[in-house]
C-alpha cells in the first residue's frame, strides 16, 4: 500500500509532535511545508499556502495555524480534493464552523479530522470504556476542572488574542474539557455562565470561566476553566449510580498535569443496604502518552480503509464551539471588546 503524502501548513512551533509522528509512521511521508513563522528546515519548504495546495503529489494536509487562519486552509484543501487533519480548531466561532462543514460535505469521499487529543489519552480511553460497559450503572453528574499558572510571558501568543483564537482560557484549555463531557454525556441544552477577565487583564480575553450545565437527559455538569489555577490541575470527577471514574491529571510535553490517573470507585453497602461512604478505590497511573501517536494512526488507518470516522469530526468541533459560545452569551456581564463579531448563540 502506497504512503499516505502529506503536505503541513504550520505556525511557528506549532503541530511539532504530530509533525515527529508522521514523520515515525511507516505509512506517511511528508512531502512539503508551509511554515507561517520560521522556517522549519524540511526539504521542500514552500513559501506560501495556496502554492502548497496547488501541488499533485499530495493526499492529505496537515494544518497547525490559529483558529481564525485554520478555516480558508481547510476549505481550500477539500477544494483541491485534499484529506485534511486539522490540530486546532475549525475557527473561532459557529459561522467559521459551518462553512468549513459545507466545504466538506461538498468535498465527496474526503476525511475532515480535527484534533481532540484528548480522547487518545490512556486514562480517557480506559474511563471511556468502563463508562459505555454499564458497570457503574448511568452516568449522573460530572466537575471539570482544567486550568494552568496564568500567561505571563505567553501574554502576547495567539491563544490569548482574541483575533487569533476567539477567546481565553475557555477556547485554549475549557474546550477540550468540553469535548470530553461531550464525550461522555452528549451536548448540553442548559447552561449557566460566569466568565471574567479579572487578574490577566490587557489582552482582552478572559483568565476564568465557570459554568454549571445539564444535557437533555439530565446529566448536570461544573466547568471551571482557568489561567489562575496556579496549581496546574487537570480533573474531570465522573458521578455514575454505582461508582465513580475520576480522571486526575494529564500527561503533555511540559508534564505540568502530570502524572495523569484514572481513579474508580466501586460502591460497597452496608447491612442495610446503604452506600458505605469513602469505598476503596482502584488506581491506575498512565507513564506515556501516546496521544499524538494513535491520533494519527487512527486517521492514517481511516484514510486506507474507508471507514467512517469516529474522533475529530466536524460534528464534534461544531458542538464544541457551539456550547463555548453559548457559555460566554450566558453571561450577560461580560461585554468582551468583539463579541459582536464572534460570541453570541447563533
Amino acid at each position: 500500500m502506497a504512503p499516505i503524502r502529506f503536505g503541513i501548513i504550520s505556525h511557528e512551533t506549532m503541530g511539532e509532535r504530530t509533525r515527529q509522528a508522521l514523520t515515525n509512521h511507516p505509512d506517511a511521508v511528508i512531502v512539503a511545508t508551509c511554515n507561517l513563522g520560521p522556517a522549519s528546515g524540511a526539504a521542500v519548504e514552500i513559501a506560501d499556502w495556496q502554492t502548497l495546495l496547488s501541488r499533485d503529489d499530495l493526499d492529505a494536509i496537515f494544518i497547525a495555524t490559529p483558529n481564525a487562519i485554520a478555516p480558508a486552509i481547510i476549505i481550500a484543501a477539500l477544494g483541491k480534493g485534499l484529506h485534511v487533519f486539522c490540530q486546532h480548531l475549525p475557527g473561532y466561532n459557529l459561522e467559521d464552523v459551518i462553512n468549513v462543514r459545507r466545504a466538506e460535505a461538498a468535498a465527496t469521499g474526503k476525511i475532515l479530522k480535527f484534533s481532540f487529543g484528548h480522547r487518545y489519552h490512556g486514562a480517557v480511553m480506559k474511563a471511556r470504556e468502563l463508562a459505555e460497559s454499564g458497570t457503574l450503572g448511568s452516568l449522573l453528574s460530572m466537575r471539570g476542572t482544567y486550568g494552568k499558572a496564568g500567561r505571563g510571558a505567553d501574554q502576547g501568543r495567539w491563544e490569548n488574542t482574541f483575533d487569533l483564537s476567539g477567546g481565553g482560557i475557555l477556547m485554549d484549555r475549557g474546550i477540550h474539557m468540553i469535548d470530553l463531557m461531550h464525550m461522555f454525556a452528549g451536548p448540553f441544552e442548559e447552561i449557566k455562565a460566569m466568565v471574567d477577565e479579572r487578574f490577566w487583564t490587557g489582552a482582552g480575553v478572559e483568565d476564568n470561566a465557570m459554568a454549571l450545565l445539564r444535557t437533555n437527559s439530565g446529566v448536570m455538569a461544573m466547568l471551571h476553566a482557568s489561567a489562575t489555577q496556579w496549581r496546574e490541575t487537570f480533573r474531570l470527577e465522573l458521578g455514575f449510580e454505582t461508582g465513580y471514574l475520576w480522571l486526575d491529571g494529564v500527561l503533555t510535553a511540559d508534564m505540568r498535569c502530570a502524572p495523569e490517573m484514572l481513579i474508580i470507585g466501586r460502591l460497597q453497602y452496608d447491612e442495610h443496604g446503604e452506600p458505605i461512604a469513602n469505598p476503596e478505590e482502584e488506581i491506575h497511573e498512565f507513564k506515556a502518552d501516546e496521544s499524538v501517536d494513535l491520533e494519527i494512526a487512527d486517521f492514517i488507518s481511516t484514510l486506507q480503509t474507508g471507514r467512517k470516522l469516529q474522533v475529530g469530526t466536524s460534528q464534534q468541533a461544531f458542538d464544541a464551539i457551539n456550547t463555548s459560545q453559548r457559555l460566554y452569551a450566558a453571561d450577560p456581564t461580560y461585554l468582551h471588546k468583539s463579541q459582536e463579531g464572534g460570541h453570541g448563540d447563533d
